[in-house]
């Protein structure tokens, strides 16, 4: 019996400091077994790797960024969709996100599949509503404030250090009134407000990624390790581990949110022995393909799910299993982003 096809297109093809998911999500695509694919890559800048990536993408296209809001990338997506008849659409930015949960049924009736979280459990999760969220579901997480203004929050009384995050991304861990205020106006300046700012817990950082089917139900979760970690707080390297805790929380989330899609915990282990809650991003992480090494697909679930396909849950995977990042030089003829920067289009194939 032959297997289907699809075109599937991927979002987060950058790749710097922190690189995007969307290389290793399309690693993984291309290693399903249920299926196969052509990969349609969205770009918002012209100097995105993956863009360039050709035995990973077919073709690539520039779609306008989440700021110039949904009408302008409907009208986008209604041009591609002429073209390349997309099935399924990934999308790998937090910021992204709210345009395409808004969407979703414009797109459905282009022959679009999404599977993503309602809008209701986005907002639940976001950073600043992440502590009522957890009271809720019976889980730690540390003390937080959303600060609209450092002097407002100097008023409060915290003790340093602290750890300061920004509204999407970035999080960065501050010593003094001196570096809350620099790091403070960079990052509003980027994302926007509130900055969030977490009590500082020392102990060690852990990672979960994980899937729901429609009915809240867990498909899939593999949690690892951090063993190497940047400037941003970011895993540069990790493990793939066993841990009951570990688990039992991302049982607790599922429970209490009845989450849709997939999603990642960012968790820490106090020296006390207590687990905390830091983030819940709602999407595949960068460090995906790790758990796809270790025997668990989620980008490949996430496929069926769109499309409606039947999925068991597959809650084993290899323990040990280790990913370490690296960065490479890429030579492309500079034809190719004169071409794309031009037209908007990059043609692999």
């Amino acid at each position: 019996m032959s297997k289907p096809f699809y075109t599937i297109a991927v979002t987060g093809l950058n790749a710097v400091d922190n690189p995007g998911p969307g290389v290793p999500v399309i690693r993984s695509l291309k290693e399903a077994r249920s299926f196969d694919c052509r990969i349609v890559g969205f770009c918002y800048e012209m100097l995105e790797p993956g863009a360039y990536m050709k035995d990973l993408v077919d073709v690539c296209y520039q779609v306008p960024y989440p700021s110039a809001g949904t009408e302008l990338l409907l009208a986008r997506l209604k041009q591609i969709q002429e073209k390349e008849h997309i099935d399924v659409v990934i999308p790998n930015f937090d910021a992204e996100l709210f345009s395409y949960v808004k969407l979703r049924s414009e797109l459905l009736n282009m022959g679009i599949h999404l599977f993503l979280p309602s809008y209701e459990q986005f907002e639940a999760r976001q950073k600043y509503n992440l502590a009522d969220f957890c009271s809720s579901c019976g889980m730690n997480v540390p003390r937080s404030y959303n600060c609209i203004s450092p002097e407002a929050f100097f008023k409060e009384g915290w003790k340093f250090p602290v750890v300061l995050k920004g509204k999407y991304y970035e999080a960065y861990i501050v010593s003094d009134k001196e570096q809350f205020l620099s790091v403070f106006s960079r990052i509003v300046a980027t994302w926007g407000g509130p900055a969030i700012v977490q009590e500082f817990i020392e102990g060690s950082e852990f990672n979960l990624i994980g899937c729901c089917d429609v009915e809240g139900q867990l498909l899939a979760a593999v949690p690892m390790r951090k063993q190497y970690i940047t400037e941003k707080g970011k895993a540069w390297a990790g493990v793939t581990i066993k841990d009951g805790h570990i688990m039992d929380l991302a049982q607790k989330f599922v429970a209490g949110g009845k989450w849709c899609g997939a999603f990642e915990l960012e968790l820490i282990k106090a020296k006390d022995g207590r687990l905390y809650l830091l983030e819940v991003n709602p999407r595949i992480p960068a460090w995906v393909y790790l758990s796809t090494a270790a025997g668990v697909n989620i980008p490949e679930m996430l496929v069926n799910c769109s499309m409606g396909n039947p999925v068991a849950p597959l809650l084993d995977y290899e323990v040990g299993k280790m990913f370490i990042r690296y960065s490479w030089d890429m030579v492309v003829d500079q034809s190719e982003f004169a071409e794309f920067s031009v037209t908007g289009e990059k043609h692999n194939r």
